[in-house]
């Protein structure tokens, strides 16, 4: 049994032309599920995949760059021909339908009911559809945010959504054969610790023993190959930048 990732987006924090915002299709174990719905990614995950197939969308938290193209994403469900079978589960922080819902300019978001079925995330909340466990952790963010830890059967497959360096990363990250992992800024600032540089994705990698690293989501302080290359200084090992349309199969 394996894991397929499919590179939807990578950018940060605005899209790039061909460089989506942060998005991602995970297939697996009978189950497909959309992982982060950034400005951009509705479009690329149609190359991938028709939408009415998913299983799920998973956003780590309610920065735009990582969650906006749900609203694309409902008009292809509500109005372009694309409405799935069944409401689609979204797991996200408890805020998103609240947040979707304003900027249609409505109050209440349970018009949004029969398109999406919401579902709040929480430290630790697992889900499970078809062979594919998703399971998540809450990191260090300056808004509340999760990781993901995705398994098909002895396959794993971690991503770090946004965060700053925190324990509860390393342990997500714990072993997992593929670590997909942000490296959104060149340094730190003074008492800032809510994103990663490309130095602490390769700790992290190092510390968790992953058996690959790919770099996703490089601010624009810095390239992906630069990016890339540095993490793979720290980490010591099998180190990759994440591109649009590449696919990794664990």
């Amino acid at each position: 049994m394996s894991i397929t990732l499919t590179v939807l987006g990578t950018a940060s924090p605005h899209p790039d032309p061909d460089r989506p915002c942060s998005g991602y299709l995970l297939s697996g174990g009978g189950a497909e599920v959309w992982v982060d719905a950034g400005t951009g990614t509705f479009a690329e995950l149609r190359r991938h995949t028709d939408p009415r197939r998913l299983d799920a969308v998973w956003i780590s938290h309610l920065h735009a760059d990582h969650f906006a193209d749900l609203t694309a994403a409902f008009y292809g469900f509500a109005y372009g021909g694309l409405t799935p079978a069944a409401p689609m589960p979204v797991y996200a922080p408890s805020d998103c339908a609240r947040r979707l819902a304003g900027f249609f300019g409505r109050p209440d978001a349970g018009f949004l009911g029969g398109v999406f079925d919401f579902r709040a995330l929480y430290d630790g909340h697992a889900a499970r559809h078809g062979d594919m466990t998703l399971t998540a952790r809450q990191v260090v963010h300056d808004v509340e945010a999760y990781g993901l830890r995705a398994q098909v059967g002895e396959r794993v497959l971690a991503y770090s959504g946004d965060s700053g360096p925190c324990s509860a990363l390393t342990e997500l990250a714990d072993s997992a054969d593929l670590f997909l992992c942000e490296a959104d800024i060149d340094r730190h600032r003074e008492g800032e610790q809510v994103h990663l540089t490309p130095e602490d994705a390769g700790s992290v990698a190092g510390a968790a023993g992953v058996r690959r690293l790919a770099v996703t989501h490089v601010g624009p302080t810095l390239t992906p190959e630069a990016a890339t290359s540095r993490a793979a200084l720290s980490f010591g090992g099998p180190t990759v930048t994440a591109r649009v349309g590449d696919t990794h199969t664990l």
